[in-house]
């Protein structure tokens, strides 16, 4: 599962990379500016979240177990539903979006959560 981790990672830190880039570049002129930070708040989050999954990978590869996976595939919801969101809140317009995001939010501290017990379990 360690390298499904490590892939995701590093396939997220790209996507983050290319969004922050087509938000700075493609859409700079396109969207008002509190549009464009929620699109650069929802790149931010996907890259820290990108580099998570990346740690994921690497624990696993010490100690690979259950909690681990739990945490990678949480970490991986919390990237579509927070990061998503805000992708498509500010693309689209449609506020109402945003109701999704705390749920990718939680979805962020339940996976650092679960990541911490796995640690401390060793």
């Amino acid at each position: 599962m360690e390298r499904i981790w490590l892939a995701l990672g590093a396939v997220n830190a790209f996507l983050a990379v290319a969004a922050g880039a087509f938000g700075a570049h493609g859409l700079k002129a396109r969207l008002p500016a509190d549009l464009l930070a929620v699109f650069q708040t929802g790149a931010q989050y996907h890259m820290f979240h990108g580099l998570g999954l990346l740690a994921v990978g690497l624990f696993a590869m010490q100690r690979p177990g259950s909690l681990v996976d739990a945490s990678g595939w949480t970490m991986l919801a919390g990237i579509v539903l927070f990061s998503g969101s805000l992708y498509a809140l500010a693309l689209s317009g449609v506020r109402v979006l945003g109701a999704i995001t705390p749920i990718g939010g939680l979805a962020f501290l339940a996976a650092w959560l679960l990541l911490a017990i796995a640690a401390l379990r060793g």
